[in-house]
């Protein structure tokens, strides 16, 4: 059950780093439905980084709820969102 609650809480931390970014990086032109492409980016890099995270740093008891679980899935969603969003302007 600890294994489920970290995985969801690294999919919310993804979707929060991506509306952090979506407030820091502003793009007047772009359209409401990147906010969605966005939020499922993050949670998408937070999955995966979070899964990397823990591969790398815990070896004998891994669990999604660790520290290099979660530092994994803020690095890689912070990467993930800001390539989306850097870009996103160059295509606009």
């Amino acid at each position: 059950m600890q294994n489920w609650i970290g995985i969801g809480i690294w999919i919310v931390v993804g979707v929060l780093i991506a509306m952090v970014m979506k407030a820091l990086i502003k793009r007047p032109e772009e359209s409401e439905g990147h906010t969605v492409v966005l939020a499922a980016l993050g949670a998408f890099g937070a999955l995966i980084g979070g899964m990397l995270g823990v591969g790398l740093g815990e070896f004998f008891d891994p669990r999604a709820l660790s520290l290099s679980g979660t530092v994994g899935a803020v690095v890689f969603a912070t990467f993930i969102s800001w390539l989306y969003r850097w870009g996103i302007r160059t295509l606009i």
